[in-house]
């Protein structure tokens, strides 16, 4: 019979983990159980980190934040230090799942599923954040673009776990959007998405540029050179248009049975468009 071991404590953890080296450590579960009901993975024991208090919370650390991982997708729309400083994560948040799906997930659990739908990780992408990988040995760190390897492969070694999120906190003029494109407008499995920060001069020169997309590649697709393309210029349709085009040519989208490669790659595009609506107030 598989086992459920509830720890609660990083403590009782590691040795669960010693003498369970095979067993699937989740969060929230949200993904993880959907899987084994449906036999897509095998069934297998499981440890819940849901009672662990270590591995929840948001903490305020000066230029950057830090986000536990075991901390409730929901909890992150009422934390002060997110809301004020990172709106493009809220926004992200907000259109996940349902507020069901939003109170047992977990920001990490939605990392380290790797999916190339993942809303929370192309802003995280634009956030430059690390990804804090803890283990009984120790705790080492790395940016989030290295710890996603591919759908659903992560750097997590044996033993390990995702433990925080470290995000830097952009200008507080910075102009933050995420914006995703479904089938529905709730529960919807995003079809693409883009999550930007961008920093303007008083006279509307771009100083400053962080682009990610979601749903258009394997992992998610940053593209420097469209965002160098903005760096100087004015926000302009024109600019954004000439950075679109290196967008489309940048991502790799598939065709599955919610869209065709050709419109996501579409999408993936124009949605850099709309931050020409952004500059003139239209949110």
């Amino acid at each position: 019979m598989k086992q459920v071991l509830l720890p609660r404590s990083l403590s009782d953890l590691w040795a669960m983990m010693r003498d369970l080296p095979d067993a699937a450590v989740y969060a929230g579960g949200t993904d993880l159980l959907v899987k084994i009901r449906s036999g897509s993975i095998p069934s297998k024991d499981l440890i819940c980190l849901e009672r662990i208090q270590e591995l929840k919370g948001v903490a305020d650390n000066g230029d950057r934040i830090v986000i536990l991982a075991a901390t409730p997708l929901s909890q992150l729309l009422r934390e002060p230090e997110i809301t004020g400083h990172v709106p493009v994560l809220v926004k992200a948040v907000a259109c996940l799942g349902s507020p069901l799906i939003r109170n047992m997930g977990t920001i990490g659990g939605n990392i380290c599923t790797a999916s190339p739908a993942g809303d929370t990780l192309a802003p995280l992408y634009v956030l430059n954040a690390r990804v804090e990988l803890a283990s009984e040995a120790g705790v080492r760190s790395l940016p989030i673009s290295r710890f996603i390897l591919g759908p659903g492969q992560t750097a997590l070694e044996t033993g390990e776990i995702l433990s925080a999120i470290h995000i830097e906190k952009p200008h507080p003029q910075a102009i933050q959007h995420f914006e995703k494109i479904g089938r529905r407008n709730a529960l919807a499995c995003s079809l693409a998405s883009m999550a930007a920060v961008l920093r303007l001069s008083d006279d509307g020169i771009v100083l400053a540029a962080s682009l990610a997309w979601g749903s258009v590649g394997p992992t998610v697709i940053t593209c420097p050179e469209a965002a160098a393309g903005l760096i100087g210029r004015p926000l302009s349709l024109d600019r954004l248009t000439e950075a679109a085009a290196m967008v489309r040519k940048a991502v790799s989208p598939i065709t599955d049975i919610r869209a065709t490669a050709e419109y996501r790659r579409a999408v993936a595009g124009n949605l850099l468009l709309r931050l020409c609506d952004l500059k003139m107030g239209n949110t």
